[in-house]
This record gives structure tokens, C-alpha cells and sequence, in this order.
């Protein structure tokens, strides 16, 4: 077996997640390759016949599925370690391994320490849940295959959730910079143009979480889970490249769209340097169409957002005729003066900026950024 912070620190390994789709699509390791070993639904009834009836019941069901798919599932691992393995004795490794049942078979497996190979191969390393049957099974059987640099993952993806968190927990943040402004200036075009000028720079929280911290951010992106956002972000700092002297951030609230930022991370915002970002209203209207609108698939979906917001707000017209009647224009200009700037506003209050910066240009807002941290200004009293 291999601890987890030894795989955060082997980033070349090959990481076989054998977790059924749902578990692997909740959060999974950076760079992992799902190869369930079942589906989610004969997860399920092997789970209800162990708790229901017995281990030895369901070890039988769940045995009966591997066979039917085991052939699949090691030229999908060969195929991913780039390896040639010797599949045509795959299902009689698999019952001498099962033999006698769910005992006999845990006291052939071997959990012992993993050694490199001599060869320098690079290793194969598997997990399931937490260590257990799943991948230590799936370990012994590509060793009994000729395959030397295979291990498990020690824990399985509950020990590699524990680091992240102690990760997340642990962490010193540096000096902060938050980038503030009304819906629409461009904080994250900011950001995203200021990581090119200064890379390891800045950590994106929206793009951590597939969200745009807004009442319609889901539109046209994909939000994760929040222990997938958890992993983005303490991935994040775990790169090498990452600044250590200062970190930009984009304003948000605590939570981004379901997800929440870690405390060690919420705190080092709540005590940054603040900058103001501000444009011109109609430039801020671009903004917002060009986000949600960019693709011709995402209005669908942004029309359905908007019924729901309709109800909430209770605007004097209906934004879903605005919208259908291709007056997106003015449908946005009524969001932000309704909505989204009364509501930023108020969350505002109190907050004093270091500096206030034009944003129309998110490349030269960027650039004066990037001068201010490189002379250390932001850090001086105004």
C-alpha cells in the first residue's frame, strides 16, 4: 500500500479510481481514471445485500458482476499505464483469488508496504472507497498477471480526503488582494488576465467551483460538489508555481453558488487588501451577455433560471418575455439596477479600497496590478 501524501507527491503515477460513477463524479484524485469495478446500481445491491442479509451473500452477487466485467476493466488499466497485460487468464486469477469466499479471498491478499520496481515503471496505483476489498482485490489480481508496479491507495479516497482537509486547514495564506466592483466590471476577466502577467498569482474560486457566484452563475458551467472544490483548491496550493509573498482573490461571499470556502481561506480575504474595480454600466452589460450568452446551447437553460428568478424578485415586467422577445439588453440593465446592485451594495458597507482601478481594459487593469505587487504599493498606506 501507498499512503495518499505519497501520491500527492508522485503526480506522474497512473491513478485508477475503481469507485462506481457517482462516487468518482462527487470528487475524485487530480488526474484520476475512473474504471469502476461496479456500477452504481450493483454498488447498491451488493451494499443492501451485505447490511440486509450477508457478507457472504453479497461478496457471492458482487463476484458474479466482476466476472462479467473483469476482461473490460484490466485492458481499460493496461490502456491507461500504456502497458501490454496478459489478459487470457484474467477469470481464472479471479476465482483462485475468490475461492472459499469473502474470508479465504482477504487472506490471500497482501497489504504490505509498496517498493518501486528496479525498472523505474511507473506506478499503477488503486483505491476504492477506503482501502478495502475493492482495490486490494483488483491489486492481487494484476500481480498474479505479471503486472510488478501496481499498489493501493492506503485508506482508499477517504485518507486522500483527510489530507485535503488538513491541507485546507493548515494553510498560511500570505499577503491578499481582493478584486471587488459591482456585477459586471470584469473581476474575473481581471484575474484571469492577471495570472498570465504574473502566473501562481491568483486562485479562482469561481472557476473552482463551476459557479459565478451570482443568482444565475450555473448557467453554462458545470458546479462540482463541495468536496470536489475542496480538491481543486488545495491541488491549487499545492503547486509549486503558486506565489508565496502574495495571492489575488475576486470578491465573493462565502459560499460560491452551494459550495464554501474553507475558513483558513475565508479569513485571509476577510483581512486582504481591498482594490475597486468599476466600468461603465454598459460595459458591464457586455460583460454579463457575453457570459451568459456566449453559446446558443446555454439559453435554454438561462430562460429556465430566469422563470425562477421572475418568482423571486418580482420585477414589474416579466423577464422570460424580455428574454424570448430578444431584449437582452434591457432584461440585463433591469437585473442590475434591481437586483444585483442594491444587493452588492449593501454587502459592501464598511469595506475601505486600497486602490480603485478602471476595469473596461481587463489586460491594462491587470498590467497596473501586476506593477503594484511587483513595487509592493497595495501593501503602503494610502
Amino acid at each position: 500500500m501507498i499512503s495518499a501524501a505519497e501520491v500527492l507527491r508522485a503526480p506522474s503515477a497512473h491513478v485508477i479510481d475503481l469507485r462506481t460513477p457517482a462516487e468518482f463524479a462527487e470528487d475524485h484524485l487530480p488526474g484520476a481514471h475512473n474504471l469502476p469495478l461496479l456500477s452504481d446500481v450493483e454498488r447498491a445491491v451488493v451494499g443492501l445485500l451485505y447490511n440486509q442479509n450477508s457478507p457472504e451473500e453479497a461478496f457471492a452477487h458482487g463476484l458474479d458482476r466482476v466476472l462479467d466485467t473483469i476482461d473490460e476493466l484490466v485492458v481499460g488499466i493496461g490502456r491507461v499505464a500504456d502497458l501490454e497485460i496478459d489478459g487470457a487468464q484474467v477469470r481464472d486469477r479471479v476465482l483462485e483469488l475468490a475461492d472459499g469466499g469473502i474470508a479465504q479471498m482477504q487472506g490471500r491478499l497482501d497489504p504490505t508496504a509498496y517498493r518501486p520496481t528496479e525498472d523505474g515503471a511507473t506506478p499503477i496505483i488503486l483505491h476504492c472507497w477506503r482501502g478495502g476489498l475493492r482495490s486490494m482485490s483488483v491489486v492481487a489480481l494484476l500481480g498474479r498477471l505479471g503486472v510488478a508496479s501496481v499498489t493501493g491507495l492506503e485508506g482508499g479516497y477517504r485518507a486522500y480526503r483527510q489530507v485535503v482537509m488538513e491541507q485546507l486547514e493548515g494553510w498560511s495564506a500570505p499577503q491578499a488582494v481582493v478584486l471587488r466592483g459591482l456585477t459586471g466590471v470584469g473581476k474575473t476577466l481581471v484575474l484571469r488576465e492577471l495570472e498570465m502577467l504574473r502566473p501562481g498569482s491568483t486562485i479562482d474560486l469561481e472557476g473552482a467551483a463551476g459557479h459565478r457566484s451570482s443568482l444565475l452563475g450555473m448557467v453554462g458551467l458545470e458546479p462540482v460538489s463541495q468536496k470536489a472544490f475542496d480538491t481543486r483548491l488545495a491541488h491549487r496550493l499545492r503547486e509549486p508555481s503558486l506565489a508565496s509573498d502574495a495571492l489575488v482573490f475576486e470578491g465573493e461571499s462565502r459560499k460560491v453558488g452551494n459550495v464554501i470556502i474553507p475558513p483558513r481561506m475565508w479569513e485571509a480575504m476577510g483581512g486582504a487588501t481591498n482594490v475597486l474595480l468599476t466600468a461603465e454600466r454598459e460595459r458591464r452589460i457586455d460583460v454579463l451577455l457575453e457570459d451568459y450568452l456566449a453559446r446558443e446551447q446555454d439559453r435554454p437553460h438561462l430562460r429556465e433560471q430566469l422563470a425562477q428568478v421572475e418568482r423571486r424578485i418580482q420585477p414589474e415586467a416579466s423577464l422570460v418575455e424580455w428574454f424570448d422577445g430578444g431584449e437582452e439588453r434591457k432584461l440585463v440593465g433591469v437585473l442590475l439596477d434591481t437586483y444585483y446592485d442594491p444587493l452588492y451594495r449593501h454587502s459592501e458597507k464598511g469595506k475601505s479600497y486600497q486602490q480603485t482601478l478602471e476595469a473596461d481594459d481587463p489586460r491594462a487593469a491587470a498590467k497596473k496590478i501586476d506593477q503594484w505587487l511587483t513595487e509592493g504599493s497595495l501593501w503602503a498606506q494610502p
